[in-house]
């Protein structure tokens, strides 16, 4: 019996393997439980913004002070991650639908420092 449930173990292995190559990395990875960029710095999400929208509620001023985690032009969403198009036609990533931003004020990885700001802006979590 082993030896023919053998190549059927082969094959689904091959296959998930294959599945695993093709996917493309995420956007974003976790530090100290929170999600942050490519950079290592704190991605944070926006309380305007309603997850699964596709839009994104932080435009003119507000995006100079939360800078969008940009998805390439070719980027491709892939499970939680999407991409949405913002109003001057970039495009940003989300994370189970919410957009995700930077704060400018954070200097180094590691800061958190627009946790809690004006009561609207959240770390982004995992």
């Amino acid at each position: 019996m082993h030896a023919r449930l053998f190549p059927l173990a082969s094959l689904v292995l091959a296959a998930s393997l294959a599945a695993c190559a093709t996917m493309a990395p995420a956007p974003a990875s976790v530090a100290d439980g929170v999600l942050v960029g490519p950079n290592q710095m704190t991605l944070y999400t926006f309380d305007r913004d309603t997850a699964g929208a596709g839009k994104s509620m932080c435009m003119g001023p507000c995006i100079g002070l939360w800078p969008a985690l940009k998805a390439a032009d070719d980027a491709k969403a892939s499970g939680d991650w999407t991409i949405i198009s913002r109003d001057d036609g970039a495009k940003q990533w989300a994370y189970k639908g919410k957009p995700l931003y930077f704060w400018s004020k954070d200097a180094k990885p590691g800061d958190r420092t627009g946790d809690g700001f004006n009561k609207v802006w959240h770390l982004a979590t995992p």
